[in-house]
């Protein structure tokens, strides 16, 4: 014999589902955008000061084993990412190939000195940071001078904490921007139930019993519609990866972990909240009040 009441007034799977799934959805791909960009930039941030070098030029009275010797010493240094070191022989050959003439031979001599570049870890690309570097570095008595721009790393970092500054505001704004729209694509699902509601109060049935069934399906949609997302965000950034390989450094697969996750927990979050919100309304209406909203 068919039992005579559904255990489940709100269907989680109907039209309005899946209209409110997409709408979700498309939210939340704007949520985890917004986070990949954020993420992204500060990876690129720390490329671009990863970047930044600066120059020791050494005096010809140090030998190689020894320049070798202070350039594994340089390399143990917190502020070292990496370094390069380019013997005499090494600068005249790369200043021949840029000017198209060797200066060896109407000079008679190598008038270049023996050099180390030096990539610095992102938190020591900074002015500052570099003038307490070139004092620790030229107690060193054969070294004739240390080489960077400090125009242009002024200028980089400046330019980074601007661009950082710009892109949490926005996210701030389209953050408030996502809930409101989320907020009312539940709303009006939940409004089309107000009636529902209202029947299962007369007939005894208690708030939490009530608010289940709907926090319930909009969790469900939420998830959904954050895997979809994902979806898109992670294919995106596949075939971003593919055209150009080195952007890996900057889509790091962190990154993107980061940005699945965040668009996963928004879609929970948001939507439990907002049917929670929206649900609460409708149980402490009366019913003369459901018909004039």
């Amino acid at each position: 014999m068919k039992s005579k009441h559904k255990n489940n007034v709100v269907p989680y799977f109907d039209i309005q589902s899946i209209t409110s799934s997409i709408s979700t959805m498309l939210v939340l791909l704007l949520l985890g955008l917004i986070v990949f960009f954020v993420l992204s930039a500060n990876n690129l941030s720390k490329y671009v000061r990863e970047n930044i070098n600066f120059s020791i030029l050494v005096s010809d009275d140090m030998s190689e084993p020894n320049i070798l010797e202070f350039q594994k010493q340089l390399n143990a240094e917190p502020f070292v990412k990496g370094s390069t070191y380019i013997s005499k022989r090494q600068a005249l050959q790369e200043q021949s190939e840029a000017m198209g003439t060797d200066p060896e031979e109407f000079l008679g001599y190598n008038p270049f000195t023996a050099s180390i570049e030096v990539k610095l870890n992102s938190n020591y690309a900074n002015s500052d940071s570099i003038a307490k570097i070139e004092k620790k570095i030229k107690k060193n008595s054969n070294i004739q001078e240390v080489l960077y721009q400090k125009d242009l790393i002024d200028s980089v970092n400046k330019n980074i904490r601007n661009i950082s500054l710009v892109l949490l505001c926005l996210a701030g704004l389209l953050t408030c921007i996502s809930f409101v729209l989320i907020n009312n694509t539940i709303r009006l699902a939940i409004y089309s139930k107000r009636f529902l509601i209202h029947t299962m109060k007369l007939v005894g049935a208690s708030w939490g019993f009530i608010r289940k069934p709907f926090l319930l399906r909009n969790i469900w949609i939420g998830v959904i519609a954050a895997i979809a997302a994902d979806a898109v965000l992670m294919g995106g950034a596949y075939s971003l990866v593919n055209y150009e390989p080195e952007l890996i450094s900057i889509i790091t697969p962190n990154v993107m972990l980061i940005v699945a996750a965040s668009v996963l927990l928004f879609g929970i979050l948001i939507t439990f909240l907002c049917a929670y919100l929206s649900i609460n309304k409708y149980l402490r209406m009366k019913a003369s009040s459901l018909y004039y909203i």
